[in-house]
């Protein structure tokens, strides 16, 4: 994979310093910025609004949730963003985690990978410009698009049975904090399994890690409690660490060896190393380092971080 194949995903707490900071990667020289929307700002929004405050950088979404979502609203916002920014976005949706849909949202959590599957067909075929009549056992849909936009749609994974549904419906598979020996042995050969079964070709596999520009322990402790701390107490994250070899994770918190598999830190020269390696040993086709500030001046870590990566696009 060439360096120039590697995102920036930041995770800043309010629209305006999320806004600022796709503004800095795009100076900065990073390739393409992702975006989640969780409790935070919503990544639909701040990309429709960066469409008009830079020219060049990719966008994608790592994920836009589907149960809060109807598939014709979120293919009207994607059409239009792809509108604004020809070539520039990739739409990933997936249908994140039970406690997050039932806590937060009241949603009930039933069959997300069939949920999903008729959620992307519904926006893939809008997005294309088609007349769209669907009746499912997840949606109802009568609905055309005033105008489409080539917009690919990608899907998270994190099971083996998710990477399958993106390798047989979607234009890619995105991860999360999985491990790249985990994505080498489990991810690829399921995508591949799926794109089998579809009749296509293997689509892209994103891969994902932190990225913590430190050699502070006290500061990438911090970085993890601010970040990081859900994951272990997510039971699919749990498997997931669990399929990879770490069976600690059951425990519901950070091993070292968890750490140290899915957060690149140290100095430039180690990260550098680091990144390397987990894109050789994952085999995907691109990825995304999700920056982790550091230190007392969150946002000079935030921007030095984005012109690190910056630097190795050019190379």
């Amino acid at each position: 994979m060439a360096w120039n194949n590697i995102g920036a995903a930041v995770h800043e707490k309010t629209a305006g310093a999320v806004l600022a900071a796709v503004q800095a990667a795009e100076q900065a020289g990073v390739p393409a910025v992702w975006l989640t929307t969780g409790a935070g700002a919503d990544a639909m929004t701040i990309f429709a609004a960066a469409t008009a405050t830079t020219r060049r950088i990719r966008f994608g979404t790592a994920i836009v949730p589907t149960f809060p979502r109807h598939p014709v609203v979120l293919a009207q916002e994607a059409a239009d963003i792809g509108s604004l920014a020809p070539g520039r976005f990739t739409l990933g949706v997936g249908p994140s985690h039970a406690p997050a849909m039932e806590g937060r949202y009241g949603i009930p959590y039933v069959r997300p990978l069939e949920h999903l599957r008729e959620f992307v067909d519904i926006v893939k075929r809008l997005l294309a410009g088609e007349q769209v009549d669907f009746t499912g056992k997840r949606f109802k849909v009568n609905a055309k698009l005033a105008y489409g936009a080539d917009v690919p749609v990608i899907i998270s994974a994190l099971r083996a049975g998710s990477f399958e549904l993106a390798g047989e419906i979607a234009a890619g598979a995105v991860a999360w904090v999985c491990p790249a020996p985990y994505l080498r042995d489990v991810a690829m050969p399921a995508l591949a399994r799926g794109a089998a079964t579809g009749g296509r070709a293997r689509p892209k596999l994103i891969a994902h890690a932190f990225l913590a520009l430190t050699t502070d322990a006290g500061e990438l402790s911090l970085g993890i409690a601010e970040f990081l701390t859900h994951y272990p107490n997510l039971r699919n994250y749990q498997e997931m660490f669990v399929a990879a070899g770490m069976p600690e994770a059951r425990a519901g918190k950070w091993s070292p060896a968890m750490i140290d598999a899915v957060v690149l830190h140290g100095d430039p020269a180690a990260c550098e190393r680091k990144v390397r390696q987990f894109m050789d040993v994952s085999g995907a086709d691109e990825s995304i380092l999700s920056v982790m500030a550091t230190g007392t001046d969150r946002t000079a870590s935030v921007r030095r971080t984005l012109e690190w990566i910056g630097g190795l696009s050019a190379r």
